[in-house]
């Protein structure tokens, strides 16, 4: 069998197209601590990779005493105002990458669970027409790690989940775009990926090209058939 042709490559915003999980950390200390709470590094890991919505409760229980919108938007106000402050702090590769996708024809979306207005932050500041796609955490019908983003996005560009690779950084992304039926790269930045599905993990976008993303997607494509003819002849 023919693997299906790779039409699309969709990537997580925070920690894996720019490095802004320190930025949303250091929004939520002082946040936690303007109500008397205390705040870690190791609380703040939990955030990694969560809609908004359920980081938003897990400050409430720090003590935080706004509403989830409220503190939302309080975050996604102070991160806006440092990226804009400081432009994109890109990860390592993925901006040449990016670029090498979008002048090789193929589909990009960009899915992410920040609100819409700090994804287009992002994306207005990137100096090359980035992606046909956003999809937002105010735009998913159900959060990372529901596979409900990746398939909405694939769905809208018009492609198969087959013909689609992710990118992602955290274990919530990588369940979401895992049960999509995304072929799937994990680039681990704070947490690790060990155990959470990724069918490979690269250390880094540095010096990867078109050519590693479309060999990848073949051979998970003829592995993924070959496992499934090997159940198919089990007695």
């Amino acid at each position: 069998m023919n693997p299906s042709p790779l039409r699309a490559v969709l990537w997580d915003m925070d920690g894996t197209l720019v490095d802004t999980e320190p930025f949303w950390m250091a929004a939520e200390t002082p946040l936690v601590e303007s109500f008397g709470g205390t705040w870690s590094h190791e609380q703040a890991l939990r955030l990694v990779g969560l809609g908004l919505d359920e980081s938003a409760r897990i400050l409430q229980e720090a003590g935080v005493r706004l509403s989830t919108q409220d503190i939302i938007d309080r975050l996604t106000e102070e991160v806006m105002r440092t990226i804009a402050a400081g432009g994109v702090p890109w990860r390592p590769g993925a901006r040449d990458l990016l670029a090498s996708l979008r002048a090789a024809g193929i589909k990009t979306a960009l899915v992410t669970m920040s609100m819409r207005r700090m994804a287009t932050t992002v994306v207005d500041l990137i100096d090359f027409d980035a992606f046909d796609l956003v999809i937002a955490g105010d735009d998913a019908t159900r959060p990372k790690p529901f596979p409900d983003p990746y398939l909405q996005a694939c769905e809208a560009l018009g492609v198969a989940v087959d013909e689609a690779v992710a990118i992602e950084d955290s274990p919530n992304g990588l369940r979401s775009a895992v049960a999509a039926g995304a072929a799937v790269i994990g680039v681990p930045l704070m947490v690790s990926l060990a155990g959470a599905g990724a069918h490979a993990l690269w250390p880094t976008l540095e010096g990867r090209t078109v050519h590693d993303i479309t060999a990848f997607h073949a051979d998970h494509h003829v592995s993924r058939t070959q496992r499934e003819a090997a159940r198919g002849g089990a007695r």
